[in-house]
């Protein structure tokens, strides 16, 4: 993809997209570096719980993250390795959703019985992995690590 041409532009001529992550958010399923996702164009429907969307982030940033709860207008949003959960995302903001993922090499698609018991571990029990995120956070800065 050229530098000129937009996430959403080139969803929309191309309808999917591959690409490598940058950062940490969305680890341990995705790992820069080492890791591909490939999004297909969001569609007029809306998008559920356990998706993970690509989404714009104002001014001019892209996000990669789960929906972890659909609400009327908006959604809220949270990285795998992340313990802030983002409100408000619409679906104006999301141009895309994960439909497959290369980990360790290895292809694998959203519709596999194991990325959804993940999926469905990481999401169910999210309150329970901030807190000893949170925990873990404050240890390392009272021992000075």
């Amino acid at each position: 993809m050229s530098e000129t041409t937009t996430y959403e532009k080139y969803l929309e001529e191309n309808g999917t997209m591959t690409y490598s992550n940058v950062g940490v958010s969305m680890m341990p399923l995705l790992k820069q570096g080492r890791d591909l996702f490939t999004v297909r164009k969001k569609d007029e429907n809306r998008c559920r719980k356990y998706d993970v969307v690509l989404y714009r982030r104002p001014p001019s940033s892209y996000v990669l993250h789960r929906v972890i709860e659909v609400r009327e207008r908006d959604y809220v949003i949270l990285g795998d390795n992340c313990i802030n959960k983002e409100y408000g995302i619409t679906d104006d903001d999301i141009i895309g959703v994960m439909t497959e993922y290369v980990h360790n090499g290895k292809k694998h698609t959203v519709k596999e019985f194991g990325y959804r018991l993940y999926s469905h571990i990481w999401v169910d029990f999210a309150s329970v992995r901030v807190f000893f995120m949170r925990v873990k956070f404050k240890l390392k800065r009272l021992i000075g690590r």
